[in-house]
């Protein structure tokens, strides 16, 4: 999931930021962004609303 760092750094939003919209720890956020965890499924669509991207965006899918 690093994916998920990139799309928030490019968002200019912060760990913190972030782990309080989503109701998260912000060592949750850490985890994801270094593959040490993954969201539950259910938390994507949210995640993706906030860094206003895909659900595949998040995996670092593209189109292609």
């Amino acid at each position: 999931m690093l994916a998920i760092k990139r799309l928030r750094e490019r968002k200019g939003i912060t760990q913190m930021q972030m782990a309080a919209a989503l109701n998260v720890s912000r060592g949750s956020i850490a985890m994801w962004e270094t593959d040490r965890a993954f969201p539950r499924a259910e938390m994507l669509p949210a995640i993706a609303r906030l860094l206003e991207c895909k659900i595949d965006d998040l995996y670092g899918k593209d189109d292609g």
